[in-house]
């Protein structure tokens, strides 16, 4: 019989095999995601009928924030209320992105880091969060993002990249500070974003990048001294209510995945072929049955510069390596970028209800 969305996501986190494997839709919302909505005939502002034609089972449930502006804005920047992270429009050939930029916490000292406004967990509306999950009864829902925890990105975000290497090096302790009070926040916000959905979510999502295409980003050892256990206060907060977890993992990030499977993580987002030891096959074979795998269509191959065919080729040599046993769920390696073309990223999802089932 057919699945929900809501058991199919939550058959294949488990490792399970679900009626047909789960699909999922991220992109850049900036101009890949209005030209798919425009080859499918939609409006600019149309998510819902997007997700909703090919049938992609997942929704995010997010507690909007009702509390003041932190941050105050500035000219020629887009200043976050909460958190008060910059960004920049930078054009590219095929679109643009907002891009981090200034780092107002760069040099900051514990004291300075002390007093940066950082939002209450009060100021959320976890009501309007309950209510949404009560619209989509039938669909997989998430707390969380890959935005959750996120240690080395968000806090780079305010402090710079650069800057946060050297942090893990030396043990900083304004690095320290920052993230422990971020993470303080969104530890409550997901826990209260949980109890107020009241048994209607399907799983948490956080995330953590470890990798570039060739290697770890950083040591196992400081991987295990700062951020493993950070990440373990939510993995814990989510077992508790019984909810699987995803983290969100780009680049060559398999040197962590045994961690993983410790913490009690259950699957795995991005899984980027490119990248070294990320290639579908050595995944399965070395963590199928232990892990679920979301991803693994790559926005760097045949859906930016193939034909439809290499296209339909490539989804179905994915879901011939992935999908026996269950424990799959196929989605984009990160999200769609700008350079894809809207007819490729239409077919994936169509190859993969053609070939998905079970």
């Amino acid at each position: 019989m057919p699945m929900t969305s809501k058991e199919r996501v939550s058959a294949a986190l488990r490792r399970g095999q679900p009626d047909r494997v789960p699909m999922n839709y991220i992109a850049n919302n900036h101009g890949i995601d209005v030209k798919v909505k425009e080859a499918l005939g939609l409006a600019p502002d149309d998510s819902e009928g997007l997700l909703r034609r090919p049938g992609i089972d997942f929704r995010y449930v997010l507690p909007a924030y009702t509390g003041p502006r932190l941050h105050p804005e500035i000219p020629g920047r887009s200043v976050d209320p909460c958190y008060g992270f910059r960004t920049r429009w930078v054009e590219n050939p095929s679109g643009g992105y907002w891009d981090y930029c200034d780092f107002p916490l760069a040099d900051a000292d514990e004291e300075t880091v002390a007093r940066w406004p950082m939002p209450s967990p009060d100021d959320y509306d976890y009501a309007g969060a309950a209510a949404a999950a009560r619209r989509w009864p039938d669909l997989a829902l998430h707390a969380g993002n890959p935005g959750l925890v996120d240690i080395l990105n968000k806090t780079g975000f305010i402090r710079g990249p650069a800057q946060v290497y050297m942090d893990l090096i030396d043990d900083n302790p304004a690095f320290l500070l920052y993230t422990d009070r971020r993470l303080a926040v969104q530890l409550e916000v997901v826990a209260r974003t949980i109890e107020a959905c009241k048994g209607a979510l399907t799983f948490m999502w956080m995330g953590e990048d470890l990798g570039t295409q060739i290697g770890p980003l950083i040591s196992l050892e400081c991987y295990r001294r700062h951020i493993r256990p950070r990440q373990q206060r939510f993995v814990d907060l989510a077992k508790s209510h019984n909810l699987p977890v995803m983290i969100h993992c780009c680049g060559s990030s398999s040197w962590a995945f045994e961690d993983f499977i410790e913490m009690g993580i259950d699957c795995v987002d991005t899984l980027q072929p490119e990248a070294a030891h990320m290639a579908p096959r050595e995944l399965k074979d070395r963590f199928g049955g232990r892990l679920a795998f979301h991803g693994a269509i790559s926005t760097a191959g045949p859906v930016v510069a193939g034909t439809l065919d290499e296209v339909r080729q490539s989804v179905r040599d994915t879901l011939d390596i992935l999908k026996p046993g269950g424990g799959y769920l196929l989605a984009p390696t990160h999200s769609w970028q700008d350079n894809s073309r809207p007819e490729n990223i239409l077919a994936v999802y169509e190859t993969a209800l053609a070939h998905g089932g079970y």
